[in-house]
């Protein structure tokens, strides 16, 4: 266990990281959660988020559109467009709800989520 943001974090080896595919994302099942995680080469950087859109109730999210919003990371889901922020899970265009975000990180060519 460890502690991120004051939440107690376990991390689960997830994929290889040289199978998400560049400015893309796969999807992984880690404890009966499907997870889509991103690799976000542009800005250097990995996400990972629920993959179930939260207006159309399907898995979805990892083979949406990642781009950013001022800066600020996103996914687009690619059935109605409706984007997330990947630091916080928020809804970027309305007051749809919200996503789950998880902290990623990369050790000896792995994918670990916290969970």
């Amino acid at each position: 266990m460890e502690n991120i943001n004051n939440k107690s974090v376990e991390w689960h080896k997830a994929i290889k990281a040289i199978e998400v595919p560049e400015n893309g994302g796969v999807a992984v099942l880690i404890e009966g959660k499907q997870i889509a995680i991103f690799n976000f080469t542009v800005k250097g950087e990995w996400y990972a988020c629920q993959n179930l859109c939260p207006h159309k109730q399907e898995m979805a999210l990892a083979r949406g559109l990642i781009g950013d919003l001022n800066g600020e990371p996103k996914i687009a889901c690619p059935f109605h467009k409706k984007s997330f922020s990947l630091e916080s899970g928020a809804c970027l265009n309305d007051d749809l709800c919200n996503i789950d975000v998880y902290p990623v990180k990369i050790e000896e060519d792995f994918v670990y989520i916290g969970l």
